[in-house]
C-alpha cells in the first residue's frame, strides 16, 4: 500500500473508496512516545469530512451489494483480511509500536489478536442457521425471526490498543453486514488507517469502510449526532462517553459503550501458601498493573490482599517492580515502554502526589526514570509504583489513574474482601487468587464486574463476551453478543393459507 503518514502526502482520510487529505487541508504530527519527537503525519479531518465519510457509508448500505452479500461470502473475505494481518504482522506490530509507546513483543501480540477476531467472527457467521423458526401452532403459517444488520455503524475507539480496539468492533460490524465509519484516537491512528487499506485489498466494496482521522471533539462529536448513523459504538474514558451518549439520544440510535475501570485483584494467603504459589501471585499481579505501562481499561489496579500475607508479598512486589525494564519499545530486553504522551504522564504524576498528601506510602517508583540510551529523556517514561497503606477514600484508589501505579489495601475476612473489590463505581473486571476452589466460586459470584478471572490476570476469549457492570459501560463486545450489537432482528410471519378475517361489516 501507499505510505499514507508521511509529511508530503497525509491522505488518512478514507470515503467511499478514495483516499483524500482532509477538505480543510490541515494535519497533525504523531509523536513516538519513547523520544516525544514526531515521526509521522495525518489528515485532521473535521465534520465535513465526516459527513461525506456518513454519506458514503449510508450509500454504500442502502445501494449496495454488502449488506445483502451471503454469509460465507461476507466470512471469506474477513478470513482473507486475517490471513493479510498475519502477512503484515512485523509491519503492524512495529508500528503499533512506535504509535502507541509499547513494546514490539506486545505490537505483535496484538495483530495475532486482531488477526483472531476477524476469524472468530468469520465463524460465527458462516456457522449460523439462516433464522430462528417460531412455532405458530398451525401448518398454515411460517413464522421466522430473522437477523438483519443495523445499518451505518460509527466506531470510535481509544489510544492504548489502537488497532485491537477497532477490530473488536469492524470485525462484527462487517460480519453482520453493515458499513461504517471509524474514528481513531487522534494519538494513535496509524495501524487502524492501515487495516483500511487491507480491507480494500482484500475485496471490500468501496464505501463500506470508512476512516476519518481528527479529534473527538469534531469527528467524535458529529458522529455520535449524525442521524444518517444508526450506532454508535464507543470504547474510552467515562466523561466522553456520557457526552456520547446524549449526543445520539436525539436520534435514538443503539448505543455501545465500553468505560473503562478499576479493576480489583484479590489475593488470599492460601494461594501463596506455596513457593511456587507466592511467585505466581505476584507475578501476575505486576503483570496486571503494569502491562503496557498500566494503560489498560483491564488493569490489575487495585491490589486487595489478606493482611497475613501483606508485608511480604508487597516487599517483593516492589522489589520486582524496580526491577522493571523501562525504554524504547523497539529495543531488545525492555519490559515496559513509555506512557503514550506528555499529558498523560503529567496526569499520573498528580494522582502520586495526591496519594503520598492522603497518606499512602511509597514502596516503589514514584518518579520519572534516569535517562539512557534507550531511554530518551524527551521520552515520556514514569517508573512502575507501588503505593501501600491505600483506603477507599483515596482519590488514587476510586479513579481510573490510567498508567503504571498500583495501590494496595488490606482485608482480614472473605466479605471483607468482596466488599472492598466491589466498592467502585466501575465494574469491568478483578481477578480471585486462591487454593480453595470453593471460595474461588464463591467470591466470583458475589463480584460485580463484567469478568472476573480465578488464578489468572488479563486473559480474554474472542468467543466470550467483553463488558462491564456500572459506570463501565452499556453493551459487549466479542462472542456472541458482540455480533448481536451490529443487528436488528426481523420477525418474518407468512400466511400459507390467506382468508377473510370478518372483522367488520362490509
Amino acid at each position: 500500500m501507499a505510505d499514507r503518514t508521511t509529511a508530503q502526502a497525509p491522505e488518512t482520510v478514507h470515503a467511499g473508496g478514495e483516499w483524500s487529505a482532509a477538505g480543510s487541508g490541515a494535519t497533525r504530527e504523531i509523536i513516538d512516545p519513547a523520544d516525544g519527537r514526531p515521526f509521522a503525519v495525518v489528515a485532521e479531518g473535521d465534520d465535513k469530512d465526516t459527513d461525506l465519510a456518513v454519506a458514503a457509508a449510508r450509500h454504500a448500505f442502502d445501494t449496495g451489494d454488502w449488506p445483502r452479500t451471503p454469509a460465507a461470502e461476507r466470512a471469506a473475505l474477513l478470513r482473507r483480511v486475517a490471513d493479510l494481518l498475519v502477512r503484515d504482522r512485523e509491519r503492524l506490530g512495529l508500528l503499533e509500536s512506535r504509535d502507541a509507546g509499547k513494546t514490539l513483543e506486545e505490537g505483535r501480540v496484538d495483530i495475532d489478536c486482531v488477526a483472531d477476531a476477524f476469524r472468530y467472527f468469520a465463524d460465527l457467521v458462516a456457522g449460523e442457521a439462516p433464522g430462528r423458526v417460531v412455532d405458530a401452532g398451525t401448518a398454515d403459517v411460517h413464522s421466522v425471526v430473522v437477523h438483519e444488520p443495523v445499518g451505518v455503524c460509527a466506531l470510535i475507539t481509544p489510544w492504548n490498543y489502537p488497532l485491537l480496539q477497532a477490530s473488536w468492533k469492524i470485525a462484527p460490524a462487517l460480519a453482520a453486514g453493515n458499513t461504517f465509519v471509524v474514528k481513531p484516537s487522534e494519538i494513535t491512528p496509524l495501524t487502524t488507517v492501515a487495516l483500511i487499506a487491507l480491507l480494500a485489498e482484500a475485496g471490500l466494496p468501496a464505501g463500506v469502510a470508512n476512516i476519518v482521522t481528527g479529534p473527538g471533539h469534531t469527528v467524535g462529536a458529529r458522529l455520535a449526532e449524525h442521524p444518517d448513523v444508526d450506532l454508535v459504538s464507543f470504547t474510552g474514558g467515562l466523561v466522553s462517553g456520557v457526552k456520547v451518549a446524549q449526543a445520539a439520544a436525539p436520534t435514538v440510535k443503539k448505543v455501545a459503550l465500553e468505560l473503562g475501570g478499576k479493576n480489583p485483584n484479590v489475593v488470599f494467603a492460601d494461594a501463596c501458601a506455596t513457593a511456587d504459589g507466592f511467585d505466581t501471585a505476584v507475578d501476575q499481579a505486576l503483570n496486571a498493573a503494569f502491562i503496557h505501562s498500566g494503560q489498560v481499561c483491564s488493569a490489575g489496579s487495585r491490589l486487595i490482599v489478606e493482611e497475613s500475607v501483606r508485608d511480604r508479598f508487597v516487599a517483593e512486589l516492589a522489589r520486582r517492580a524496580e526491577r522493571i525494564r523501562l525504554g524504547r519499545g523497539t529495543e531488545d530486553g525492555v519490559e515496559c515502554g513509555p506512557l503514550v504522551s506528555e499529558q498523560q504522564r503529567a496526569k499520573v504524576e498528580v494522582y502520586v502526589e495526591s496519594a503520598l498528601a492522603e497518606g499512602a506510602v511509597l514502596r516503589s517508583g514514584g518518579k520519572r526514570p534516569q535517562p539512557t540510551d534507550t531511554r530518551p529523556a524527551t521520552g515520556y517514561f514514569y517508573e512502575p509504583t507501588v503505593l501501600d497503606c491505600c483506603h477507599r477514600e483515596m482519590k488514587v484508589v476510586r479513579e481510573e489513574v490510567f498508567g503504571p501505579v498500583l495501590t494496595v489495601e488490606t482485608f482480614r475476612t472473605e466479605d471483607e474482601a468482596v466488599a472492598l473489590a466491589n466498592d467502585t463505581e466501575y465494574g469491568l473486571a478483578g481477578a480471585v487468587w486462591t487454593a480453595d476452589a470453593g471460595r474461588a466460586r464463591r467470591v466470583a459470584g458475589r463480584l460485580r464486574h463484567g469478568t472476573v478471572w480465578i488464578n489468572d490476570f488479563h486473559p480474554y476469549l474472542p468467543q466470550a463476551e467483553w463488558g462491564g457492570f456500572g459506570k463501565s459501560g452499556v453493551g459487549r463486545e466479542l462472542g456472541p453478543a458482540g455480533l448481536a450489537e451490529y443487528r436488528e432482528t426481523k420477525h418474518v410471519y407468512q400466511n400459507l393459507a390467506p382468508k377473510p378475517v370478518r372483522w367488520f361489516a362490509g
